[in-house]
């Protein structure tokens, strides 16, 4: 058995970049959600912030489910 190490180097740092960029989208939701939070402490308005977190929950649910589907692919 011959290992291609170039190519597991690959899915490696694919996998590591990925994962990099779910982890700080999935941050940036928490930050936006936060941020709703002291806005109602002060009685202001954070709908933007509330849309932007949504929009990166969302973004993360779509990735892992395209990960899903490339393995049951």
């Amino acid at each position: 058995m011959k290992i291609d190490w170039a190519a597991l180097g690959s899915v490696f740092g694919v996998s590591l970049v990925v994962t990099v960029a779910l982890v700080g989208l999935f941050t940036l939701g928490i930050a936006g959600l936060s941020r709703r939070e002291r806005a109602a402490a002060q009685g202001d308005s954070a709908s933007l912030a509330v849309t932007g977190a949504y929009a990166c929950f969302a973004a993360c649910a779509a990735a892992v489910a395209y990960g899903i589907y490339l393995i049951v692919a």
